[in-house]
């Protein structure tokens, strides 16, 4: 192991004031550091919506009865609290471990060479989502798992899936104006695609504020919808979305598209069929905990899927290779080799 350098007095005060530019100075990941970085992030936000249902599914919401502390006493779960206690909490200390998913995203990002604003930009965007929705989760604690903030909790976490898909797209791009791959009229049908998935999440929180899951053993009020038809609204637009999604595949093919927006848009209706064979499962069911469960993690890979095939549509080139060696005779100071600043 290599000695390592005096920190001196003037390093210790330039990284207290931007321990971002402090690191970037000092360590430059490669792209596949990035990409990675960015991939962590968008998985640990699918973990906390599972673990979060997770915490409803087995009626321990209300496990830690308040917030920021699981007790007025105690700022961790007591035995006294059993089983509900400790799953609650541990889905509080989750958002730490995302938190730390985030912040190695924005580290990552901002020592990259060369300096892409976008990509910080969008890891930020994570981190104040992150911090919105622990507060908002704290108001759905202090509120008695309010079905409404409940709901509202499940959209910024979407949201952030959203935000967090964005960035590892973009990690694996270059910053050059993107290049539709597909003409006008596709575009808009996966437009519509993306409203009718944005409805279709929507609907499944409702779903789930009208149904018999409400989070804890205790009386939860439910939203005062008759659970039946909001269901059949929710299968409706379901089946909106499915079909939107052959529409696509079909027009795509015929228009002979690129590869990649038809094994996007063939995944995706791969995943609704299962999602589809899942959610009819457990209505017929009873609303098992495990399928529920299973639904919801299905719906984040759904959203993650919708979005990949918009993103699918259009390119954008890295910029050119380097040359490995520049002869001596000639300086190194033209824009290709310089790279952009």
């Amino acid at each position: 192991m290599g000695r390592v350098p005096n920190v001196t007095r003037a390093d210790a005060q330039a990284a207290l004031r931007n321990p971002l530019a402090f690191i970037a100075a000092r360590w430059t990941p490669d792209p596949r550091t990035v990409r990675r970085a960015a991939l962590a992030a968008l998985v640990m936000s699918v973990v906390i919506v599972v673990t979060g249902g997770a915490v409803r599914l087995t009626g321990s919401g209300l496990g830690c009865p308040t917030w920021p502390k699981c007790t007025e006493d105690s700022l961790t779960t007591t035995s006294e609290m059993g089983l509900h206690g400790v799953i609650e909490f541990g889905n509080r200390l989750l958002t730490y471990v995302l938190c730390a998913a985030v912040g190695w995203a924005i580290v990552a990002a901002r020592s990259q060479e060369p300096y892409r604003r976008s990509l910080t930009l969008l890891g930020w965007t994570q981190f104040w989502i992150v911090m919105g929705n622990a507060v908002l989760g704290g108001i759905v604690v202090l509120v008695g798992l309010n079905p409404y903030t409940v709901a509202a909790h499940f959209l910024l976490s979407s949201a952030l899936i959203a935000v967090a898909t964005v960035m590892w797209q973009r990690t694996r791009e270059g910053d050059a104006e993107p290049r539709p791959l597909v003409g006008k009229a596709v575009q808009q049908l996966v437009w519509f695609l993306v409203a009718a998935s944005v409805l279709l999440i929507a609907a499944g929180t409702v779903v789930t504020g009208a149904g018999p899951h409400a989070g804890d053993s205790s009386e939860v009020p439910r939203m005062p919808l008759d659970w039946e038809t909001v269901t059949k609204l929710h299968a409706v637009l379901a089946w909106i979305v499915v079909t939107l999604t052959f529409a696509l595949w079909f027009v795509l093919k015929a228009v002979d598209a690129p590869k990649e927006p038809l094994a996007r848009t063939r995944e995706l209706f791969l995943i609704l069929l299962a999602q589809g064979v899942i959610g009819y499962v457990q209505y017929f069911t009873d609303l098992p905990e495990v399928l529920v469960g299973a639904h919801m993690f299905g719906s984040c890979v759904m959203w993650i899927w919708v979005l990949r095939v918009l993103l699918s549509l259009r390119e954008r080139p890295g910029p050119a290779p380097q040359p490995s060696a520049v002869p001596a005779q000639e300086p190194a100071t033209s824009a290709s080799i310089a790279g952009p600043r």
